[in-house]
């Protein structure tokens, strides 16, 4: 794919970097990575497992997104600065300081208070990525979707026992829970993420248009 191909997109670049995007580029589709091994972190302790609409095992594999992702063409990939921070210690461990409960009281606060400001901001995120979906289907790529960093919070329970998501035009899947690894991605797009956090933390989202 031509540069002058991807400009054809740059009016979501800029959409994206109004909204207060700390970067965003339009990117060929085929730059997306995709691998088995990514999932396996949503089995490893993440409590969204099997229990979200939106995540594994409800959600394609990554052999599925593989074929799905041939039908798009181009793809933005956009870094979010998000308002959660934790000193360089704990950061190092966040989840399993979160998840584990024999931490101290203490270190359960302050990451109870870390992933409370990660997930609220990336709810505002979803809305943000939602709004560059609509732009670029009122510009007649009809199958653009939007994919967002975590899993999903419109719901305070979802309604997973019956099948039928409560918010279907909202609800999006996380990259990750299609095998996508953002990390390569992000690198691939000339825009890499700090791992391991470093201060506050960033998020990453995807529009995939066809």
């Amino acid at each position: 794919m031509s540069q002058l191909d991807l400009e054809r997109f740059d009016f979501l670049r800029e959409a994206a970097e109004e909204m207060g995007a700390l970067q965003a580029r339009v990117i060929p589709a085929d730059l997306i990575v995709v691998e088995h091994h990514v999932t396996l972190k949503c089995r490893s302790g993440c409590r969204s497992y099997g229990n979200k609409l939106t995540c594994p095992p409800h959600v394609p594999t990554p052999k599925e997104f593989v074929k799905i992702l041939k039908g798009y063409s181009v793809a933005l990939i956009v870094k979010f600065p998000s308002p959660a921070q934790a000193d360089d210690e704990l950061i190092l461990s966040i989840s399993r300081s979160w998840l584990d409960p024999d931490s101290p009281k203490e270190t359960t606060e302050e990451t109870t208070r870390f992933w409370s400001e990660y997930f609220t901001d990336a709810t505002l995120i979803l809305d943000l990525m939602l709004d560059l979906e609509k732009l670029a289907i009122d510009h007649g790529h009809a199958f653009a979707l939007a994919m967002v960093n975590a899993s999903c919070r419109l719901c305070e329970t979802c309604n997973i026992k019956n099948g039928v998501c409560l918010n279907p035009t909202r609800a999006r899947i996380p990259e990750h829970a299609v095998g996508i690894n953002i990390k390569r991605t992000a690198e691939k797009a000339g825009m890499p993420i700090r791992f391991s956090i470093s201060g506050r933390a960033e998020q990453m989202a995807l529009l995939l248009i066809e």
